[in-house]
């Protein structure tokens, strides 16, 4: 439900939960029937995104902003003919440097604030277990994550119950995340802030329905909510103060279709959210799975993103657009502002490739690259920040799994 670090992007922190749907810790809540064999599975993620300058010294330049690498295990296995335990071991490390306001502003390196070592490390693990019957499924899960300036501990229920045809299932599931930041350090880089313990608190929840329409089409729907209360403001950027409370809402609907002909399926999905800090997003997928000869597959990618601006967010004014190093004061008397461009309208734009090869019954490879655009001009509501500068990334990931 957060941003897997305040220094990371969005675009990074998407592509590294993209299997979750809406609620933390309920990827493999998604069968309705324990699974014959454990799987094993060892992914391995390389994440670069680079901001051009837009100032007259830095004009036409490209600089590379964050830097991750990211390695996870994941298994799967069936318990007692009935049940299974999931769990997911994650460690990501982070270098680089993120803008302390706008696209242009001084960079906040992103070391260690404790050892002062050149990459931020993260450890995550996660763990479900499911319980299965004959016409659905009940899932608990818990996920741990810590890095040396966030803590977060989250818990999850959801359950599932089918129709006795089977064509339709419904979903119910709620979770609940509290983490803590802690930036009080002795040797923390920015000394203007000094976080000791404080706290955050989301509750989520997800109702959804799957419906078989034909052999060869699949529907769902889910609505989601989440309300949380804490601290939201990011102490890398400055200036930045934002609500303690943040309530939001999404719809998500897929269409997945199966062509006979070519024996490929596509995927569409729309997913529609929105917040109390006033931003409104529109994400458009689509994919498309082609089998091939000798156990190939190919899935080319299209992703398109597009949000509003928040109610918060102070974009560039004449003074920064003319010296970078002056950053745009916050209007007077404004009790919350930020200069963060994740809060500004923009449009984006992800193309990507998946290719896998099921090497026999038990192992699969698998490579996927994808690029990420995102510009303030191409927003369509007509408000993007014009003083901000491109930003670009790009993410490869490499997998291998073997059935148990």
């Amino acid at each position: 439900m957060r941003l897997i670090s305040t220094c990371r992007s969005t675009f990074f922190s998407s592509a590294l939960a993209a299997a979750a749907i809406a609620l933390p810790s309920l990827q493999y809540a998604s069968a309705e029937a324990p699974p014959e064999r454990g799987v094993v599975s060892f992914k391995y993620l390389n994440y670069q995104d680079s901001q051009s300058g837009d100032s007259s010294a830095t004009a036409g330049m490209s600089k590379e902003r964050i830097g991750v690498n990211a390695l996870s295990i994941m298994t799967v296995l069936p318990l007692a003919g009935q049940w299974s335990i999931g769990m997911s071991l994650i460690e990501d490390s982070i270098t680089g440097a993120s803008p302390a306001y706008h696209s242009s502003g001084f960079p906040v390196k992103q070391t260690n604030a404790v050892s002062g070592a050149s990459g931020e490390l993260r450890h995550a693990v996660d763990l479900q277990l499911t319980r299965y019957f004959s016409t659905g499924s009940l899932t608990a899960g818990t996920s741990y994550s810590k890095e040396s300036d966030y803590l977060s501990r989250g818990y999850s229920l959801q359950g599932s119950l089918s129709t006795e045809d089977k064509n339709s299932t419904f979903t119910i599931g709620g979770s609940f995340n509290d983490d803590t930041i802690n930036l009080n350090k002795p040797n923390v880089a920015l000394s203007h802030y000094q976080i000791a313990d404080e706290k955050k608190q989301v509750f989520a929840g997800l109702i959804g329905v799957t419906q078989v329409l034909t052999k060869l089409d699949i529907v769902q729907f889910n609505l989601g909510y989440s309300d949380g209360n804490g601290y939201y403001t990011d102490p890398y950027k400055d200036p930045d103060n934002r609500p303690r409370d943040r309530k939001s809402k999404t719809i998500l609907t897929r269409w997945n279709h199966h062509f006979e002909v070519t024996d490929g399926t596509a995927r569409l999905s729309y997913r529609y959210y929105s917040d109390t800090f006033g931003i409104r997003a529109h994400t458009l997928e689509g994919e498309y799975v082609q089998p091939l000869r000798h156990g190939w597959t190919v899935t080319p990618l299209l992703r398109l993103y597009s949000q509003s601006e928040a109610d918060i967010y102070v974009a560039v004014g004449a003074a920064e657009k003319a010296d970078p190093t002056i950053p745009t004061p916050p209007p007077a008397h404004a009790i919350y502002y930020s200069e963060d461009q994740r809060l500004s309208a923009f449009d984006a734009i992800t193309l990507g490739l998946k290719v896998s090869k099921q090497l026999n019954q038990d192992w699969l490879v698998d490579v996927k690259y994808e690029a990420y655009e995102q510009r303030a001009e191409w927003s369509v509501n007509g408000n993007g920040d014009n003083g901000l500068a491109p930003f670009g990334a790009r993410s490869i990931q490499v997998g291998v799994s073997r059935k148990l």
